[in-house]
């Protein structure tokens, strides 16, 4: 059930910086020590680990691979969580956000 509550959070915070509403957000996974650091620069959006630099990317090339991943994660096993749990709704309604924040990239 982890893996709904942080993809979750993993959308709603790069929905933040991808909006302007942070220019830097911070994610750790839940119950796991996986953690990336995003901010948002003149030359797009600098990705950091706890080892240091992971990638440079564009917002567009950014939310699209994030929206990708997080739509095939859905259709292939959202299934499986009982639709009555509230991570459910929950992720569903921070996937279609992320969905809109993305077109507009």
């Amino acid at each position: 059930m982890m893996i709904w509550i942080s993809v979750t959070d993993l959308l709603d915070s790069l929905h933040m910086l991808l909006t302007g509403r942070s220019g830097n957000v911070s994610f750790t996974g839940v119950n796991c020590s996986f953690s990336l650091n995003f901010r948002a620069t003149k030359k797009g959006v600098s990705v950091r680990g706890r080892s240091g630099p992971v990638a440079r990317v564009g917002p567009a090339e950014l939310a699209e691979a994030v929206l990708s991943a997080a739509e095939e994660l859905a259709s292939q096993h959202l299934s499986a969580v009982p639709l009555r749990d509230g991570v459910t709704g929950d992720y569903l309604s921070a996937l279609d956000r992320f969905r809109l924040t993305a077109e507009r990239q």
